[in-house]
């Protein structure tokens, strides 16, 4: 049996448990997703959640075939960015398994956890990372020793944007797959409908989406079709996003867009990124929908990456970072 690494994911509503074997397989992740029942994420409500859910993830991890404890070589945590309170709590998880399996505990930058899993499941060598999630959206590339952040958001992230407008209006969290689902109604039926043009934010090499929300609620309030609200927030927001990643293409000279994040589960965004590559000669590339989301497997494959390059965290070295950045983390693996 190939030894394995573990990975723990809290940086938000996620609590999960992933691994990856030494040679870099992929399994999928056990996860507990924190809904709240109304308004946003809390984030002591999310992680009294994780601290609920910790002993049946670890039970669906005992009942896994291919997983066995004594496999184990490496705990891997989320370190940072995310919520302070969520945070804590996989990280002291992570070092309690490392104290109790006598093994390194190793942790990690959520944000390129998100590139490792996609560079690992889609083969993509040196791409643009085009990361749309809850709680970041950025344009990020490798550069003499770090991922480099081109372009982020001004004010708020892509997917808290999207789930802000689902929330007004009823829509349970994520807000995202219903807006999906909404925006390709009015395709099917949009003979009958107006489109309707939105604030549209791109600033050089960064984006904002908190006045497409304020005009899009206010649309909708206003008496708009909703499916055609629908529709235009998504070809506002993701197109400001694949501007900017084509931007950063054109300014790295890179001919690879990864997307990554929870938002790149969206088919749209993903049929704006596969045209703009093909009209540019470049490839577009995503993972699987259970490894855009987040996840432990990512937090693993990192993990995996950084160990063979001899990094480990020693235990004085483990708080949490809720404001780690991308280009806080100095890259030495390939």
């Amino acid at each position: 049996m190939a030894r394995l690494i573990l990975g723990i994911e809290s940086t938000a509503h996620t609590f999960s448990f992933g691994y990856v074997d030494t040679e870099g397989k992929l399994y999928s992740s056990k996860s507990a997703l924190f809904k709240p029942e109304s308004g946003g994420i809390h984030p002591r409500e999310a992680a009294d959640h994780h601290t609920i859910k910790a002993s049946n993830l670890i039970s669906q991890l005992n009942s896994d075939e291919n997983f066995d404890w004594k496999d184990v070589e490496a705990v891997s945590f989320s370190q940072g960015p995310g919520l302070g309170p969520c945070l804590r709590i996989g990280a002291s998880v992570a070092r309690g398994l490392s104290n109790k399996l006598s093994v390194p505990l190793i942790g990690v930058n959520h944000c390129i956890a998100h590139i490792e899993i996609g560079r690992n499941e889609t083969g993509c060598n040196d791409p643009v990372l085009l990361y749309v999630s809850g709680g970041n959206t950025q344009v990020i590339a490798r550069s003499e020793g770090k991922y480099r952040v081109l372009g982020e958001t001004l004010d708020i992230g892509i997917g808290n944007m999207l789930d802000k407008f689902a929330r007004n209006f009823g829509i349970a969290f994520p807000g995202g797959p219903e807006i999906e689902k909404l925006s390709n109604q009015f395709n099917t039926d949009s003979i009958n409908f107006e489109r309707i043009s939105l604030p549209y934010g791109v600033h050089g090499m960064d984006m904002a989406f908190s006045g497409l929300l304020t005009s899009a609620i206010r649309l909708v309030e206003d008496g708009e079709n909703m499916k055609s609200i629908c529709w235009s927030i998504q070809e506002h927001a993701f197109a400001s996003c694949i501007e900017v990643a084509e931007r950063a293409m054109a300014h790295t000279g890179k001919s690879e867009l990864l997307l990554g994040g929870g938002v790149a589960c969206n088919s749209r965004i993903r049929e704006m990124a596969e045209i703009m590559c093909n009209e540019r000669g470049a490839k577009a590339y995503w993972p699987s929908k259970q490894f855009c989301i987040d996840n432990g497997t990512m937090i693993a494959e990192l993990g995996r990456r950084m160990i063979q390059s001899g990094i480990i965290t020693q235990l004085e070295d483990s708080a949490v970072n809720p404001y780690l950045r991308t280009d806080y983390t100095q890259v030495e693996w390939n």
